[in-house]
């Protein structure tokens, strides 16, 4: 079924809120927007924009053995990547996410190594620089203030 009063070559529809009465646009910041995937029976051949390609693959997804030539854009990767998953049986998906659980585990164990590593960094020249200021005289008051660095832990050193 096809929505009423539209050219039968038209798959996209662009509807805006207007006044019955005056036939002018009441409200242009809401609006719908109709895709007939029914309509929309352009060949691979005849695939001429973005939004052409986009309707295809959406419409004839389940179809493909693989990714055809003509939907090789990056823009198209996570469509097929989502396919893949899709695809893959339990025990494959299982072993998947398994696999991207380990990936994401290393990258946090690795960023917070990182993270540690960076801050010890700060302390020790933190550290430094309150040795030098001791050995120059300053005042453990004026130490604390430049070197964010407790009493106790000027002590220390």
């Amino acid at each position: 079924m096809r929505l009423p009063n539209t050219l039968p070559s038209a798959y996209v529809h662009d509807i805006c809120l207007t006044n019955r009465y005056t036939g002018k646009i009441f409200y242009d910041k809401m609006g719908l927007i109709f895709i007939e995937m029914l309509s929309f029976v352009k060949s691979p051949t005849e695939l001429e924009t973005d939004l052409d390609k986009w309707l295809y693959a959406l419409k004839h997804l389940t179809e493909f053995k693989e990714r055809p030539q003509y939907l090789n854009g990056s823009e198209f990767d996570p469509l097929f990547d989502l396919a893949n998953y899709a695809n893959l049986n339990e025990e494959e998906r299982n072993m998947y996410n398994d696999s991207l659980k380990h990936k994401w585990d290393n990258e946090n164990v690795m960023d917070y190594a990182i993270k540690t590593a960076e801050q010890k960094g700060r302390e020790e020249e933190r550290a430094k620089m309150a040795l030098k200021l001791l050995a120059k005289g300053t005042p453990i008051d004026e130490i604390i203030e430049l070197t964010g660095l407790t009493i106790e832990e000027i002590q220390a050193l």
